[in-house]
């Protein structure tokens, strides 16, 4: 896919907000179950959803290959993603939240269930994107499940750092991979998005900062009108 255009229009806001509500269980201490291992979450810390789940199973499967690669996971939270990668042998990865609440459970769910592994090095970052990665660093995979909904949906600091920044983040991203060439020439970014976003005017950005997109996943729902796009974005080679 090389246009926005054949991808769907934003949903109208009522949609968005409705769709968005959060679960008023977030500021309690909770548990989260994924295959074989649970996760401790914080107050404040958000439970996976079913699009974060998109990434974990694809690297499990391999579908986002990060064996004996460097991976960055951004916005971790609870660290599912690091995990995964982890046990599937990536060379070195980068996990990266702006909370540093998301950050300590990932460090420890990291310990305990993947320890000292060798040939893996493990870097837990609190980190506004891309900021507190040391300079010079670059990746062969980055994941990324922004908090791109257009809608405000919430006044709780928590839900809007995790569900509705807007589309200013993703540009902010897609900047930062671009000016500190954090992409490795034959990298790949894997990066989910719906129409509860900006979908289109996403995709557009992406394209004109130098990437490639191609969908690798779509999803829709019986119970409402959202559709979720998976997409792998490349470097567009210079001519």
């Amino acid at each position: 896919m090389g246009s926005s255009r054949t991808l769907p229009h934003t949903l109208p806001a009522h949609e968005i907000i409705a769709l968005n509500t959060p679960k008023a269980d977030l500021h309690t201490r909770r548990t989260y179950a994924y295959r074989d291992w649970t996760f401790e979450l914080p107050p404040g810390v958000f439970m996976p959803g079913e699009t974060s789940r998109m990434i974990h199973e694809r690297l499990l499967d391999g579908t986002i290959p990060v064996s004996g690669r460097s991976y960055a996971a951004m916005g971790v939270g609870l660290g599912v993603e690091a995990v995964v990668a982890g046990l599937r042998g990536a060379s070195e990865i980068h996990a990266m939240d702006i909370d540093p609440e998301s950050v300590q459970a990932m460090r420890e769910a990291y310990e305990r269930i993947v320890g000292d592994r060798p040939g893996t090095l493990f870097h837990p970052w609190v980190s506004d994107l891309f900021e507190s990665v040391p300079g010079g660093a670059q990746f062969d995979v980055i994941t990324f499940n922004p908090p791109a909904v257009r809608e405000t949906v919430s006044e709780d600091p928590a839900v809007v750092r995790n569900v509705c920044v807007g589309i200013g983040i993703v540009q902010q991203f897609f900047d930062q991979i671009a000016q500190r060439d954090l992409l490795a020439g034959d990298g790949e970014i894997y990066f989910i998005v719906s129409n509860t976003s900006e979908l289109r005017n996403i995709i557009a950005y992406a394209i004109e900062s130098g990437f490639l997109p191609e969908v690798i996943h779509h999803q829709t729902w019986e119970t409402d009108d959202v559709q979720t796009y998976l997409f792998k974005l490349r470097r567009i080679a210079a001519v």
